[in-house]
């Protein structure tokens, strides 16, 4: 079920970032900006971010399963029909053009919002909290393979039958998952409140450990937003970043900006997997999730920096391909420390806490260019870089109750 689960968010992430890639030629026909680009990308994060705390409600009431099924259909449906945008007898000025990618992208945002939410509800059911930490890796790997597929799959029909094309054909894993999920039934729960608990593991003496304070939600939600301003100027501008302002030929860097998911395929998983493994050793719980948390978004503040002042093309990416690798190894200690202090609301908690990772990501595709049209490039992201270091110090303040040993 967690493949399952990997495999359906991936599909919906290449549905996703397809149009950051598409958007080289889709700009040049179109006579589009940098800043009207944005707009189209944050349309899809507007509907996403709105959408996360109904869709995490709706998940907890009918199960990831159903929830995840439904959506797969519709990201193939409105996929396809984000290609056709421009053509006739639709409208086909520039501004129609713009005016019907962000409709479509902000219908697309609603149609993504459970893809985390409803995930985070079917680990937190079917996977026994020890082993949370790299199940939900597995799962947010989805975006650094996602995005390490899109660049090459779009690009190399986009480069032979054009945007739109490369639009349609990217829906197709989609399509695959949504005909899956129809052979696919819920497995029961992963351990019920009368099964005995691992051994040695200082996360599970008790089955569904009551919620702590709000401070260290507020706190985790805060930290996640910082994080996903950040994340989402790599998902959003990376490949246009490096063929414009870098340089890069269209194929070399559409394969260059894949180079920070592939890397983030390993890091995300990775990330959790340790964190678990901190969590029910000597570190604790607690130390256990914010030692791997703090570390990755601190150094991807670093790398960052050092990425967008270097003059180097080469060292500029590889840097931001380690840095992007960096903020994303987080996301397991995330969402399974979300899942220690929500218990059985996993699904609704999830969703408030992507709700403020996607409002901060909301701000991001749009705001980071306009940024850097008056200050440049390179100060923008050292804005972000100064972000990351303030998401890993707010984990000072995050924690949770130590668990009693049960009588």
């Amino acid at each position: 079920m967690v493949s399952m689960l990997a495999v359906t968010a991936t599909a919906g992430y290449i549905c996703r970032v397809n149009v950051s890639t598409a958007g080289v030629l889709l700009m040049k026909e179109y006579s589009l900006t940098q800043v009207e680009m944005g707009r189209v990308f944050s349309a899809f994060l507007v509907g996403y971010a709105l959408c996360q705390a109904p869709a995490g409600a709706l998940a907890d009431r009918w199960g990831a399963r159903r929830v995840l099924a439904a959506a797969s259909w519709l990201w193939v449906g409105l996929t396809v029909v984000q290609a056709f945008i421009g053509l006739a007898p639709l409208p086909t000025s520039a501004t129609a053009v713009l005016t019907g990618l962000v409709v479509i992208r902000f219908l697309l945002g609603i149609a993504a919002a459970p893809t985390y939410p409803a995930s985070g509800r079917g680990v937190s059911r079917w996977t026994p909290p020890l082993l949370q930490g790299r199940a939900n890796g597995l799962v947010i790997g989805s975006v650094g393979l996602g995005s390490a597929l899109a660049p090459p799959l779009v690009s190399s029909v986009m480069v032979e039958w054009g945007w739109r094309a490369a639009l349609a054909v990217s829906a197709v894993p989609a399509l695959a998952v949504a005909i899956a999920w129809r052979f696919v039934s819920d497995p029961p729960d992963a351990r019920r409140s009368d099964e005995p608990l691992p051994a040695n593991s200082a996360m599970d003496r008790s089955p569904q450990p009551a919620p702590p304070g709000r401070r260290a939600f507020v706190l985790l939600t805060m930290s996640y937003a910082l994080q996903g301003y950040v994340g989402y100027i790599f998902v959003s501008w990376f490949y246009l970043y490096l063929v414009q302002e870098r340089h890069f030929g269209l194929l070399t860097g559409a394969w260059v900006s894949s180079l920070p998911w592939v890397l983030s395929i390993v890091s995300i998983p990775l990330g959790g997997l340790i964190s678990d493994r901190l969590a029910s050793g000597a570190l604790g719980p607690v130390w256990g999730r914010r030692i791997v948390a703090m570390v990755g978004m601190a150094g991807s503040g670093v790398l960052i920096s050092l990425g967008a002042h270097t003059e180097s093309a080469i060292v500029a990416a590889v840097s931001l391909a380690f840095a992007t690798a960096l903020v994303l190894c987080v996301e397991g200690p995330f969402w399974a420390t979300m899942m220690r202090l929500a218990g059985p609301r996993s699904g609704s908690a999830g969703g408030i806490m992507n709700t403020g990772c996607n409002l901060a990501g909301l701000l991001s595709p749009a705001l980071t260019p306009l940024i850097a049209s008056y200050v440049g490039w390179e100060m923008a992201l050292h804005l972000a870089a100064a972000l990351s270091v303030v998401a890993a110090l707010l984990w000072f303040g995050i924690g949770f109750p130590t668990a009693q040993p049960r009588s």
